[in-house]
């Protein structure tokens, strides 16, 4: 929040009409406080001491990549990406809101004024290439680093990081699936950022039943192959950022079978490339129209029309989903971190609203009785609210972190077995990072709107944007409700279990040590009884779901939460172990810090945690009262 005098000095960073715009929308509120847009502080030295003392991350330096991301590098690339982020996305997020995209009569794209010059700032400085291969310009850092870059970015300007982030899924399907040719032409233009790409799969009748599309591709003579269709909510799917978008499109070849066993993945750019590497001819892929949307306004979410447009086949044929699934896996972990990221940006502005608003007194006495009124933050329920939120962000961001080096280990470990249980518990927390951070992620933006009051409701407060575009990360990439069954229906019984097996004995491992200390029993125990009761849901599940499918059906979404909720507990107690310790030690400055750490850990413990319990009674209620009622009593 700024004063004029700041404002002034702040809007000269941008081009006249951008600060015009800034200035245009400055409003005044009821005690004479010019008000113009949120603020944003990158969260470094959480994530470091997440990454540090809670990860261990150093001791992964036998990995590749490891050795060449030590500590205090990391710390200074999270530095570098905080500047940025608080410099120059965060600005332009209101703008972009405010703006939009605009399409033209020639079908071209423009996004909102200065995300172009943002984007080259962030081509710039190398980020695209962070975390991928150096064998085609990448400088093959950890996968961790990419995500919390990816979550900095996603808090400070959430439609903007869309454009990026989609890109690096895109890549990750074609490194795993595209042939050596299809690599070298396009993953380094890719890489560098030069061209961004995209992934298109929904059309108007179909959306998760992806066996019902209709888009079709024909071979033709030279080996490419004709895509004929209509794709709809394809976010990035044309804009003026870059001079080329590589679109990973799902179609069916001619004479394929159908359902989702027909189903094949094509490379389309917008631009052909000769053979030289030099851009050719329009291809024929356009946007036909601009959804009309909710939220994240500033990313360009488009309906693409393929009118013969020319393709390349990645992978085998009729093997589509099994390929655009590593960039969908991808893109689910990056749309739950996109839940973590409006929750700490929409957090961090409540708690200064809560410190600044002056309004009644505290129910003890006047805490500030030289003033009108005190703060808002002494009041319980404002407490209550800030702290729900601040629990859930840093047990969410462990999570992610956690969850991130299981991916590295997974995809860079020598040790097969190392790399298995990596994989398996990458698979099983995907639809839980997936569905229960982009949950609470939105209802602690609605938490953090709530502390405003009216002023939430207002748009110059910037409050009701982050509520807005947090909404969309509940619905694209697999709604949520989907993200339960895939995880009750797909992941909890594969392979015998093995990954939900490895999950119980690693948090049952640690309970175990540490329930006996004195320091820890406050947050060992509350973890130990709810993770009971996710055991218990899932030996219901065994015992009920096999022979009444639709009982693990009525019940997944409430073991989804159940098994997120179980998950920040293990990662509470992972950080108040640390916080103990550092404390027992002398905290070196720190004090203040892991008193924080210890006493929001107990928070959740004590009024978060307990909610297993609920959704374990709602579980072993059955389907019976879901099914029963007849669809037109509805």
């Amino acid at each position: 929040m700024f004063v004029r005098k700041e404002f002034k000095a702040f809007c000269r960073m941008f081009k006249p009409k951008t600060a015009y715009i800034l200035w245009q929308h400055a409003q005044m509120d009821r005690y004479g406080r010019e008000v113009y847009m949120p603020s944003y502080k990158a969260p470094v030295d959480d994530t470091m001491f997440i990454l540090r003392d809670v990860l261990n991350f150093e001791r992964y330096d036998n990995l590749s990549g490891f050795s060449d991301a030590p500590l205090d590098m990391i710390e200074a690339i999270l530095g570098e990406s905080a500047k940025f982020c608080e410099g120059v996305l965060t600005p332009i997020n209101r703008i972009g809101d405010m703006e939009g995209c605009k399409r033209h009569p020639d079908n071209s794209v423009s996004t909102p004024d200065s995300f172009k010059s943002a984007y080259q700032t962030y081509v710039q400085g190398g980020w695209n290439g962070l975390t991928t291969d150096p064998d085609y310009g990448g400088q093959g850092l950890p996968y961790t680093l990419g995500a919390v870059v990816n979550e900095f970015m996603s808090s400070a300007n959430m439609a903007w990081a869309m454009y990026p982030g989609l890109t690096l899924g895109a890549i990750a399907a074609l490194q795993t699936h595209a042939s050596p040719d299809i690599k070298r032409i396009y993953l380094p233009k890719m890489i560098e950022g030069t061209w961004t790409g995209t992934m298109n799969l929904t059309e108007p009748h179909c959306g998760t039943d992806l066996g019902l599309l209709k888009t079709k591709a024909v071979p033709e003579a030279d080996g490419s192959y004709a895509i004929t269709g209509q794709k709809i909510f394809i976010s990035a799917g044309e804009h003026d950022l870059t001079e080329n978008i590589i679109h990973l499109v799902l179609a069916r070849i001619e004479g394929a079978p159908s359902g989702t066993k027909g189903i094949s993945l094509f490379v389309v750019p917008k631009m052909m490339i000769n053979s030289d590497g030099s851009l050719g001819a329009r291809n024929p892929v356009t946007c036909g129209s601009i959804e009309h949307k909710m939220g994240i306004h500033g990313n360009s979410t488009c309906v693409m029309n393929y009118d013969g447009a020319i393709g390349w086949l990645v992978g085998e044929a009729n093997r589509g989903l099994n390929a655009m699934f590593v960039m969908m896996n991808e893109a689910r972990l990056g749309v739950g971190i996109q839940g973590l990221a409006q929750s700490e940006v929409a957090y961090q502005n409540a708690v200064a609203y809560a410190k600044d608003r002056l309004q009644g007194r505290a129910l003890t006495g006047a805490a500030s009785p030289e003033k009108p009124a005190d703060p808002i933050i002494v009041h319980p329920d404002v407490r209550r609210t800030l702290l729900s939120i601040k629990a859930f962000n840093e047990a969410a961001r462990a999570l992610v972190l956690w969850t991130a080096l299981k991916s590295d280990i997974a995809h860079r470990s020598e040790d097969v077995a190392e790399r298995q249980a990596a994989d398996d518990l990458l698979g099983l927390m995907t639809p839980v990072i997936k569905g229960v951070l982009t949950d609470m992620g939105f209802d602690n933006t609605v938490k953090a709107q709530q502390m405003f009051g009216g002023h939430g409701y207002v748009a110059e407060w910037g409050m009701e944007q982050f509520v807005r575009d947090a909404r969309i990360a509940q619905i694209y990439e697999g709604a949520n409700g989907i993200q339960a069954l895939d995880l009750v229906g797909r992941k909890l019984g594969r392979d015998g279990g093995r990954a939900i097996m490895s999950f119980f004995g690693e948090v049952s491992g640690f309970i175990k040590e540490h329930e006996a200390t004195d320091t820890m029993s406050a947050h060992v125990l509350p973890l130990k009884k709810s993770l009971d009761h996710l055991q218990q849901a899932t030996m219901w599940f065994m015992q009920n779901g096999l022979s009444k499918p639709d009982n693990a059906a009525a019940g997944s979404y409430d073991f989804m939460h159940c098994f997120g909720l179980v998950a920040m507990g293990y990662m509470w107690a992972l950080q108040a172990k640390v916080a103990n310790d550092k404390l027992k030690a002398g905290a070196n400055g720190a004090t203040d810090n892991m008193n924080s750490k210890l006493m929001t850990a107990r928070f959740f413990m004590e009024r978060v945690l307990p909610e297993t319990a609920a959704h374990l009674q709602r579980i072993t209620a059955g389907a019976d009262t879901v099914m029963a009622m007849p669809a037109d009593m509805f």
